[in-house]
């Protein structure tokens, strides 16, 4: 896989991370104090998109937040 290559994009849901990643919700609980509520419990069905819009959150250091994640807990 080139090392430009993602795991996680930008459409895939909450949900869908979370299962498939177990203990990324770390990430996610990381960004509940600027989103003022817990994400996971209130975004599960959206998009990383939807839910960065819904949020004003930024989806490129989010994105960069999750990939470091998966490259520590491979």
């Amino acid at each position: 896989m080139d090392s430009q290559d993602t795991k996680i994009n930008k459409n895939m849901t909450l949900l869908d991370i979370l299962y498939q990643y177990k203990g990324i919700d770390s990430v996610f609980k990381r960004y509940d104090d600027a989103a003022g509520e817990c994400i996971c419990c209130n975004s599960l069905f959206d998009s990383l998109e939807e839910m960065c819009l819904k949020y004003r959150l930024d989806l490129i250091q989010l994105m960069d937040d999750l990939d470091q994640y998966l490259r520590q807990h491979p």
